[in-house]
């Protein structure tokens, strides 16, 4: 089976290639990444001379180039984003372009050429939740331009399945830490700071909960649901790791042994969401998942990764930190 991985070069979905490689061999690869912010070509450099793994450069934007993918391909996962949510808020076309015109893009390509897909979402398309943990028919409430554009990917992809009679599934996960994470997000931008002994700026009183999942135990769900998820449905995937900001920042500077004195308060962003939940009994029930890493566990070996491999990232990605204070 060929299986087309759009942003590879990313963090989770090139932690997904090597969990995919790992465990299924006789698949074959192509991974087409653009290369842009997030991308490091570097988080795959381990497998790039194999037989059955193929880089190409390009934009799901470009219609020529994944239509010639998707005509060879089997199935397409779709990893390709502009993620971040700072990012969105400063600057919402890219998100637009690449997280609706680029869904957009592949499902015509597929639509074409009767493919199958499956589209990675987001916890943050039901948005700020008080007390409930979202299923997956809960009503979307985006907050951000990323997760308003993650959300209407999504309805793109349920109106294709509908009207047109594609195969599609789609998963939305909680917040992914681990190793080959962009440091701009706040698990490694807190490593770094800290290592360097700079002040680590959390966002209003650091009392925004997250769910916590490890980038393997995630990428560990979509090859249960590449195998045996069922096409026209989504899943819901979280590994029931509520933790506020403040606790991950205090946590990383005990294991680090620096002091709390670190930590300096800045304003918040607009439309911050307080709590994102998400119930995951679905995939725990019909396709027997679950995590495997406590979530101390998955910190230390996150911790130990880029104490060993930040040098390795490209510079314009380093001058990130000090850009972050």
């Amino acid at each position: 089976m060929q299986i087309l991985i759009t942003g590879g070069l990313g963090f989770i979905g090139s932690n997904f290639i090597l969990q995919l490689l790992k465990q299924s061999p006789k698949y074959k690869i192509i991974n087409l990444d653009a290369m842009i912010w997030g991308s490091n070509k570097i988080n795959l450099k381990q497998i790039s001379k194999q037989e059955n793994y193929q880089f190409v450069k390009g934009n799901i934007t470009n219609k020529k180039t994944v239509e010639k993918l998707i005509s060879k391909s089997d199935i397409i996962i779709n990893f390709a984003a502009e993620s971040h949510v700072d990012r969105s808020i400063i600057s919402p076309e890219s998100f637009v372009k690449s997280n609706i015109f680029g869904v957009y893009t592949i499902l015509e390509s597929i639509r074409k050429h009767k493919k199958k897909l499956i589209q990675i979402s987001t916890d943050e398309v039901y948005g700020s939740l008080i007390n409930d943990s979202a299923k997956e028919r809960y009503p979307f409430d985006p907050s951000s331009p990323y997760s308003a554009s993650k959300a209407s990917a999504e309805m793109l992809v349920n109106s294709y399945v509908k009207t047109y009679g594609i195969d599609a599934i789609v998963t939305r996960c909680t917040n992914n830490y681990g190793p080959r994470q962009d440091p701009e997000k706040l698990i490694p931008k807190t490593i770094l700071l800290a290592l360097n002994n700079k002040k680590i700026p959390i966002y209003g009183n650091g009392k925004n909960i997250r769910d916590w999942i490890f980038v393997e135990d995630h990428c560990n769900a979509i090859l249960k649901i590449l195998k045996n998820g069922k096409w026209n449905e989504s899943y819901n995937i979280s590994a029931q790791n509520e933790i506020d900001n403040n606790k991950i920042v205090e946590t990383i500077l005990e294991i680090l042994g620096k002091s709390k004195s670190l930590i300096k308060y800045v304003k918040d962003r607009p439309g911050h969401d307080f709590r994102y939940s998400l119930d995951s009994s679905k995939i725990r029930r019909k396709l027997a998942w679950k995590p495997s890493r406590k979530f101390d566990e998955g910190l230390e070996i996150t911790i130990k990764w880029y104490q060993e491999n930040f040098k390795n990232y490209p510079k314009k990605r380093k001058a990130v930190i000090p850009y972050l204070l």
